[in-house]
């Protein structure tokens, strides 16, 4: 099934460090990392020849689905100006006024740059030049990026993460720096009393809260009712920042992302992914005040890369589109994605099955479980049979539905009724045989 993918990857393995330029490449749910040859819309072919309807969409950024004419005509048109100025042009500053003009935050400004992982560098280095305080508070299952002081407990394992009310510290990698850790405090997610002691137990020593607002990393999970404004109320009272990690979130849950979304404001929030629509481009938005430490160098930024002409073309086309389809395009994405959500519950019951779903619905999250929600990272890793999961998504992979190894599901416009009804009968499929495969079949 895939065997000019497995010779390309023997021999990737014997110039490229694993194989791969990322390391989750390396859990795709197949015998070996696949290699691709095209994508558009709503599919993809492989180097076998496979084709696929893909819910990957590049882990997020693919709003529109692969290769959407609109922004490729946009980006080919632009280059032929140039690539990287390292200077100024004038869509730059259309970008920027076209994203401020949607997201829902007050006399705001911006800074690009060229990942997410990037981005929340700035935010987290403008929290602690704004607050003259060195500690920043991160969240269990949340993820910021691959950097050393934000890789703590993304995913920590119960026997290393400590008691739900003083979670440790758990670092994701060797070669982090060891004296990072001091400066990160743990909290568990959609519990406000934990989050009031983190402050009490570090009295002035809480720059500001990081967070994705919609817990879009460890299975798409909502915030509690009144929590995000809680934590809002929290860090005005300790004198912290609030940033809002929206680079899932932002342009694909609405056009003012999870802000406009849950109705609640952040002093910054970081973006990237359907920014620009499968181009590398990352934003930071913050209240202008703030955003003036950047501004005057006070706070440094740089990056040569940053704004370059064809992402910022991609961006341009991205959020012009948006802005002319209006809301009636997050009501039909959403729409969309509750469609599928709807029909996996179904085909579930129907083969009495526990496979889950929860989220938005622009993305949501697949796993399999008994509980009716899940919503933490500790409710995941306790609850949900990750095992089970992998087997699924491989074997929808053998029946050409793409899903990714995180089990988020990200829809596009360009997902039809038909590739939903394919996916929901892939999953009637598969769904009665899981107890026939065992997971190291993977």
């Amino acid at each position: 099934m895939h065997d000019e993918s497995k010779k390309l990857y023997d021999r990737a393995l014997g110039s490229m460090a694993g194989g791969v330029s990322s390391q989750i490449r390396t859990l795709e749910p197949a015998e070996h990392p696949l290699f691709f040859e095209s994508a558009q819309g709503s599919h993809m072919w492989d180097v076998d020849g496979n084709e696929y309807i893909d819910y990957v969409m590049g882990l997020g950024p693919a709003l529109f689905g692969h290769a959407p004419e609109f922004i490729a005509h946009r980006v080919t048109e632009s280059m032929q100006h140039g690539f990287v100025y390292a200077a100024q042009h004038v869509c730059e500053l259309e970008v920027a006024e076209l994203a401020l003009a949607m997201i829902p935050m007050r006399d705001a400004t911006v800074r690009f740059a060229s990942s997410g992982t990037e981005i929340v560098q700035v935010a987290l280095r403008l929290m602690r030049a704004y607050s003259g305080k060195p500690k920043y508070v991160k969240f269990e299952g949340h993820y910021h990026g691959w950097t050393d002081n934000v890789s703590y407990s993304v995913h920590p394992g119960l026997n290393e993460a400590g008691s739900e009310q003083t979670p440790t510290a758990v670092p994701e990698s060797a070669g982090l720096d060891p004296t990072g850790a001091a400066n990160v405090v743990v909290c568990e997610w959609n519990d406000l009393d934990r989050l009031e002691q983190a402050f009490a137990e570090h009295p002035g020593e809480i720059g500001g809260v990081l967070m994705e607002p919609i817990l879009a990393n460890s299975n798409s999970v909502m915030p509690h009712p009144g929590y995000l404004e809680g934590v809002k109320a929290l860090c005005r009272r300790e004198g912290a920042l609030l940033c809002f990690d929206e680079v899932i979130t932002g342009f694909r849950v609405a056009a003012g992302g999870a802000q406009e979304m849950l109705g609640v404001n952040a002093d910054l929030a970081t973006y990237a992914k359907a920014l620009a629509g499968g181009f590398p481009l990352a934003m930071l938005a913050g209240r202008r005040e703030l955003m003036n430490l950047v501004g005057n160098g006070h706070v440094a930024h740089g990056g040569c890369f940053n704004a370059n002409v064809m992402s910022i073309a991609a961006a341009r086309a991205t959020l012009e589109h948006l802005r002319d389809a209006g809301p009636a395009f997050y009501y039909e994405l959403n729409d969309r994605g509750q469609q599928l959500m709807e029909g996996l519950r179904r085909v579930a019951a129907e083969c009495d099955s526990n496979l889950h779903v929860q989220g938005p619905g622009s993305f949501f999250g697949i796993s399999f479980t008994d509980r009716e929600q899940i919503t933490n990272w500790r409710d995941n890793l306790r609850h949900c049979d990750d095992a089970k999961y992998k087997r699924f998504a491989w074997a929808m992979l053998r029946e050409g539905v793409r899903l990714s190894c995180t089990g988020r599901v990200h829809m596009a416009t360009s997902h039809t009724d038909l590739d939903i009804e394919r996916t929901l009968a892939a999953a009637h499929k598969v769904l009665p045989t899981l107890r026939h495969l065992p997971g190291d079949d993977l």
